[in-house]
């Protein structure tokens, strides 16, 4: 069969390498791909946000099956247009999208289903969100209610810092029309986890859980990032932890979901917070996660085509996922200057000196001449397996002092906490 992966990023690498192990795969495309899944398969020249030539070439290439990357082509209806066209596609449809499309419809969805999320406000005019500062404490979360490529959530420490974040959303625009809105959100102090689920028919089928990293700087310090490593499983998801979460949680999120007439099939993505034992339900994304991808389809043993075709069936069950039970983690190397200004087009060396026990993901690669440049914030993600977490670090972290591009930058402390 013939599969088209829609994105350009170490999430849409992981994903074309899982696939490719399939002995049902006959050809992968990616639009528009990367350097690494150029070596995999065939890189187009089409924007993952261009709905109506990534349609046409899946009808005028026969297609089997195309699975979405990234958040944008999903909120813009991509689902819909193939669903309309006949061709079967992985992914929540356009309304079911809304969950992660804006922060303020999610975070309504949670609260008419009573479950457990941060207090907040939503506000579109500056004067009142200011006013609103008063209810709250420091630190607080002000969010951009839009996609901002996972940019869009600040902390901010005194009013002085809220509002200088309100004026930069809401009155320079700092991300354009997805800023129109924002979300005033108390802070949650806990432990962050990440928990991937299938969603077909009424059925939530959680993956294993994750741990990312969103600071740009060791110590989680700095400004937000894409994510700049992960690990799996979180070890914060012991089986009592993952029980309640599937009644406390989980059930809720069926039953709104229901209710909602929200017909959602593909993967939800949810973002824990745990406050002492109690799970406090961040964000949902509509898609595969990034980095998350990068530690879970190394560990998934199911045939990714498989579990993809009976999720949009409704066929899906828990037992069609089989997992290793190694750890796996990644670390990943960004730019010099990212989440911020950087440059691209450096010669990245040394990926050819690493050997089986590494799994190189590309996030911005592309090659030019026969070299591989960088292209983009977050370059490549270091990723392995390991009998313990620590024999996984302790091996990338040695063979990531064989790869170099100008100004690498890594986090040194990924899988230490």
């Amino acid at each position: 069969m013939k599969v088209l992966v829609i994105g350009s990023g170490g999430r849409e690498h992981a994903l074309c390498w899982k696939l490719s192990q399939s002995p049902r795969i006959d050809k992968i495309y990616c639009a528009p791909g990367n350097g690494g899944t150029g070596q995999i398969g065939e890189n187009l020249d089409l924007a993952s946000n261009d709905i109506e030539g990534i349609l046409k070439f899946a009808q005028n290439n026969q297609i089997d099956l195309t699975l979405v990357g990234p958040e944008e082509a999903l909120v813009l209806g991509i689902v819909d247009r193939f669903q309309e066209a006949g061709l079967k596609i992985f992914g929540p449809n356009k309304k079911s999208a809304q969950l992660e499309a804006s922060k303020d419809f999610s975070k309504r969805f949670m609260e008419r289903h009573g479950i457990n999320t941060a207090r907040y406000r939503s506000f579109s005019d500056f004067q009142q969100a200011v006013e609103a500062l008063e209810d709250y404490s420091y630190p607080l979360v002000i969010k951009a209610d839009g996609l901002c490529l996972g940019k869009g959530v600040i902390i901010c420490n005194s009013k002085k810092e809220a509002i200088e974040c309100l004026e930069d959303i809401l009155l320079n625009k700092a991300f354009g029309d997805e800023g129109s809105t924002v979300v005033i959100e108390e802070f949650l102090d806990g432990v962050e986890a990440s928990l991937l689920c299938l969603v077909s028919k009424g059925k939530i089928i959680p993956m294993e859980s994750v741990r990312d990293y969103k600071k740009i700087f060791d110590n989680d310090l700095g400004p937000n990032t894409g994510g700049v490593g992960a690990y799996s499983p979180s070890g914060f998801f012991n089986d009592k932890m993952k029980e309640d979460i599937s009644n406390s949680v989980l059930e809720k999120i069926r039953l709104g979901l229901e209710k909602d007439g929200l017909e959602y099939s593909g993967i939800l993505f949810i973002g824990f917070m745990f406050v002492g034992k109690k799970p406090y339900v961040l964000e949902f994304n509509v898609r595969f996660g990034d980095p998350e991808t990068e530690v879970l389809m190394p560990r998934l043993e199911s045939d990714l085509v498989e579990i993809l075709e009976k999720t949009i069936d409704d066929t899906i069950e828990k037992n069609d996922l089989i997992w290793d039970e190694r750890p796996c983690l990644t670390v990943i190397l960004t730019s010099e200057g990212y989440p911020e200004i950087y440059k691209k087009g450096y010669k990245i060396t040394g990926t050819e000196d690493l050997n089986d026990s590494i799994i190189l993901y590309h996030n911005g690669t592309k090659y030019k001449q026969g070299s591989l440049l960088t292209n983009g914030g977050r370059v490549l993600s270091v990723t392995s397996l390991g009998d313990t977490m620590k024999d996984a670090r302790e091996n990338i972290y040695r063979k990531i002092e064989k790869i170099n591009f100008h100004g690498m930058k890594y986090r040194k402390d990924i899988g230490k906490y």
